[in-house]
């Protein structure tokens, strides 16, 4: 079997989708991880430890953005030496990986053993659940590093073009971690802290399993000793683009942060109600989410290789999908919203099922922008671009923080549902124009 796909000379919308189509069934089961223990915490432990993970998710998701952002923005250097087909620069790059991201790890497990608590209280987190909120989040950050071996290992093997081997191991562990998360809460009864101890064995044994894979299988990805020699221009590079790209997800992120404070100012209820929307939401964007993905490594190697025309079609091949996905998840949301709500947090109550449910139905049909916005996005990272791609972040953060003081406390859980879809459309509009207006994209250069 064809592990490898040629994303600078197979047909482009073939070698996308079958690109693609790993990584979505990866992005599924990785968030497999936060479902379960929603599903299983809501079924067993009730709506107020479901509340208890909700209320510190937006910090988890934080941390996640972050480890996903920097190891995506470490591949896609990586991936472009790859599309030049240089390997010794290739290796060095990988090697150069491997140091930021320990470096980082240890930098992120410091910073959140002091200030994890004052964060929560900081969230107007409720006190009849901040003790448990604590538990979960305090034991995700401890092994912080585990997050960020997975991203980047799994981020190198799709620089390569191979999705494929980091779907395998991502399934292997996510079975393992549904199967912890009920021996732990059922079996040993440890809490919402359960969950969080399954998901990081279970993340753990992924990383493990892609490390030995690279080591013995992709040996274009394992460096030698020489290739850690210290090379200012290349750490330069990769700092800037693994950076942009994590403070990027991570600006994003802080604005979700000061939108939960709203949010827990509602109660537990209409948290735990969030919460399962937010758990649904991530599964009905995946589609985008990861087409986008496809997108920047698709980007970064035909950079590499400078076919700038085989960039355009796939953006217009992506832009055609993301209207597509639209219609057909706004759809289903209509229909099925509620049904899903209730199924995922396993509540009968009514604040929490119609809440969760009008968050699906008045996202859906903005599928359009944000799927428009991710794959620009991501295409601009795959060029090179570092400063535009922030800009859209902060303005998605100041949208989010105007709607936090100003229109929430006037239409109440209803801004909290708008919030996100009137963002969107403004960063599509000012990534259209970014994108387009790019001098490789119009032709002026060969790189930009």
């Amino acid at each position: 079997m064809k592990l490898r796909i040629d994303l600078t000379k197979d047909p482009i919308l073939k070698s996308l989708l079958l690109f693609a189509i790993p990584i979505l069934i990866s992005n599924i089961f990785q968030q497999l991880y936060n479902t379960a223990d929603t599903m299983i915490v809501g079924h067993t432990l009730g709506d107020t430890s479901l509340a208890a993970i909700g209320a510190c998710t937006a910090i988890y998701d934080l941390l996640i953005g972050f480890g996903l952002g920097v190891g995506n923005g470490l591949s896609l250097v990586v991936a472009r030496s790859y599309g030049a087909g240089n390997q010794r620069l290739l290796k060095k790059s990988v090697a150069c990986s491997l140091v930021i991201g320990l470096i980082l790890s240890l930098g992120i497990m410091l910073i959140s053993r002091i200030g994890l608590y004052p964060l929560l209280r900081l969230l107007n987190t409720p006190e009849t659940i901040i003790r448990e909120s604590y538990s979960y989040i305090s034991t995700i950050t401890l092994f912080v590093g585990v997050l960020f071996a997975y991203n980047l290992f799994s981020g190198l093997l799709n620089a390569i073009g191979n999705s494929y081997m980091p779907l395998v191991f991502l399934i292997i562990s996510s079975i393992l971690n549904i199967f912890l998360d009920f021996i732990f809460i059922t079996s040993f009864h440890m809490g919402i802290r359960g969950t969080a101890i399954a998901t990081v064995i279970a993340q753990g044994i992924s990383a493990i399993l892609c490390a030995c894979y690279i080591f013995f299988k992709a040996h274009i990805l394992v460096p030698t000793k020489e290739d850690f020699s210290f090379d200012k221009n290349l750490y330069a590079e990769l700092l800037g683009q693994g950076l942009s790209m994590g403070f990027m997800m991570a600006i994003v992120s802080s604005g979700t942060v000061i939108l939960q404070r709203s949010i827990n100012g509602f109660g537990d209820l209409v948290i735990a109600g969030h919460t399962t929307a937010r758990k649904a939401f991530a599964f009905c964007t995946m589609p985008l989410a990861t087409f986008s993905m496809a997108m920047s490594t698709f980007v970064s190697q035909n950079r590499g290789a400078n076919k700038r025309e085989r960039i355009l079609s796939a953006i217009t091949i992506g832009h055609k999908f993301s209207i597509l996905w639209a219609v057909i998840a706004t759809i289903l949301m209509v229909l099925f919203a509620k049904s899903i709500i209730g199924l995922v947090s396993g509540s009968s109550e009514d604040i929490v099922l119609t809440n969760g449910a009008n968050y699906m139905i008045w996202n859906a049909p903005f599928f359009i922008p944000l799927g428009m916005l991710l794959n620009l996005r991501n295409s601009l990272q795959g060029l090179g671009q570092k400063i535009i791609p922030l800009i859209s972040s902060i303005i998605e953060l100041l949208g989010k923080i105007i709607f936090a003081w100003v229109f929430i406390p006037i239409l109440g859980y209803f801004g909290v549902i708008i919030c996100e879809p009137v963002i969107w459309t403004a960063m599509c509009m000012q990534l259209l124009y970014a994108f387009y207006t790019n001098p490789y994209i119009k032709g002026e250069s060969c790189y930009a």
